[in-house]
């Protein structure tokens, strides 16, 4: 494998739709990024204040840190696996090497060989930043491929509701067995060394299946690309649907990761069901994707991407304010509300990701260069930066409304305060950071017509410089 100057892609025909095979070993990758994406999300922090006795203002901060080291790194690993040449291609190898790091270093994360205190917290951080390096070499060439496999509109969508599926698998899978892995191997520090022993068998199967399952997937031929990261990224800013699409998808982050900060807190302190409450809120989170995958998608073929984006958006924010009740009505009430801001959720993840390789294509054709790891590798930083700030933002509640770390594996008691701050935290701020942001995407003119003409006339310029 090298990595040399002009390593970039043309996508292949986009009237030939990608075979079955392909689109399920692609979605296979997705056992990878969800698993990473979830559970520290939903773990990494109680682990932290209730079995390393981390204040939950630190512990926010080194859930924080990591993460937004993505933001400077993920770009340069798109850089890189554009100009990567290898027998495998552009991407395929770091799916299998970027992967199997993850899997090792996630596990490491928890392995807890300091004890508790300074020390544990200190080793967790440069963990989870090494896990958080791995991760992007792995994530920023997955997420690039769909716009080298096919330029076809429909057929992006139809993939990417294959990846969204396995991912919705991943994410209840993993999020949902990933504490009771946890008690079953004897909670506290144990039990947690135990589930990212788990988790890092899910990266581990993610990561082999898309790299075996993609290994007939198009890939186009080499084409020229921008010669430096400073003139790729101000092709970037010049990407208005890009920039539109990449705002609102962050801030949406933020408010998903926020949410699945406080499962465990909103189990034990509003619910008052520790043993089974975590794994049913979840469930019913990423339940409803499974079964509304398909609606969505006739949606979505009905009114259009961007209108289905923002139809979806406003159903996982007008649930999650719901959620507010959630201290006052039956558990059972707010588990059927988890499960409609599941199928917001299901549609926000399927449009804003089959988008995305609309919005690389339209560049494409715009500039005459395909550079998909740039747009990928920004697209990732932010999704990672996003999902380390809803974490962040969840702890710093905690820490204003008072919240008692331990250093006991159990959750100590807390204030009624502080359950008003597990309460606020877990509904009105991501319902306030999914919804009003969809104003943005008024903005967003990337239409079906629109890029086929960008296209057509991309290719006669071609052909004429080509006849020239």
């Amino acid at each position: 494998m090298t990595v040399s100057p002009p390593a970039q892609v043309t996508a292949p025909d986009q009237d030939k739709p990608l075979t079955g095979g392909v689109r399920a070993g692609y979605a296979l990758g997705s056992l990878a990024t969800g698993a990473f994406g979830t559970v520290p999300g939903l773990l990494l922090l109680p682990y932290l204040t209730d079995n390393l006795g981390v204040a939950a203002g630190l512990a926010g901060l080194l859930v924080l840190v990591p993460k937004a080291w993505d933001v400077l790194i993920n770009p340069v690993a798109g850089r890189i696996s554009d100009r990567t040449v290898s027998r495998w291609g552009a991407r395929r190898p770091y799916l299998l090497f970027g992967g199997l790091a993850v899997a090792v270093l996630f596990a490491a994360m928890f392995a807890a060989p300091f004890g508790t205190g300074t020390g544990a917290s200190a080793y967790v951080a440069v963990a989870f930043l090494a896990t958080a390096t791995a991760y992007a070499f792995f994530q920023v060439p997955y997420v690039a491929m769909p716009a080298e496999m096919t330029d076809g509109y429909t057929e992006r969508t139809r993939l990417m509701t294959w990846r969204v599926a396995v991912l919705a698998i991943a994410i209840l899978v993993s999020g949902a067995v990933a504490p009771i892995v946890v008690q079953a191997g004897g909670g506290g520090v144990p039990g947690h060394r135990w589930m990212g022993l788990f988790v890092a068998v899910l990266i581990i199967a993610g990561a082999l299946g898309a790299f075996l399952g993609t290994r007939r997937a198009p890939v186009g031929r080499v084409t020229e690309s921008e010669p430096s990261l400073r003139a790729q990224l101000a092709v970037v800013r010049g990407n208005r649907p890009f920039m539109v699409l990449l705002i609102v998808f962050v801030v949406q982050s933020i408010g998903v990761a926020t949410m699945l900060a406080g499962v465990k807190y909103v189990a034990d302190h509003v619910l008052e069901r520790p043993e089974d409450g975590p794994t049913l809120l979840f469930a019913c989170f990423v339940g409803p994707a499974l079964l509304v995958m398909p609606l969505w998608s006739r949606v979505g073929a009905r009114v259009g991407k961007t209108k289905a984006l923002v139809l979806a958006s406003l159903l996982l924010a007008g649930g999650a304010l719901a959620l507010v009740v959630a201290g006052s009505v039956p558990p059972v009430a707010a588990y059927a509300i988890t499960g409609v801001i599941g199928v917001g959720y299901a549609g926000q993840q399927v449009f804003a990701m089959a988008m995305l390789p609309d919005c690389v294509a339209y560049d494409a054709a715009r500039t005459g260069r395909r550079q998909a790891g740039v747009f990928t590798g920004l697209w990732t930083a932010g999704e990672t930066l996003g999902l380390a700030l809803g974490p962040g933002l969840y702890a710093l509640v905690l820490q204003l409304s008072g919240y008692a770390s331990s250093a006991s594996g159990q959750a100590a008691v807390q204030s009624d305060g502080a359950r008003l701050g597990v309460l606020l935290g877990f509904s009105v701020v991501p319902a306030l950071l999914a919804g009003p942001v969809t104003l943005l995407l008024r903005r967003y003119d990337l239409t079906p017509d629109r890029l086929a003409s960008v296209q057509v006339t991309a290719g006669d310029a071609a052909d004429d410089r080509v006849t020239r």
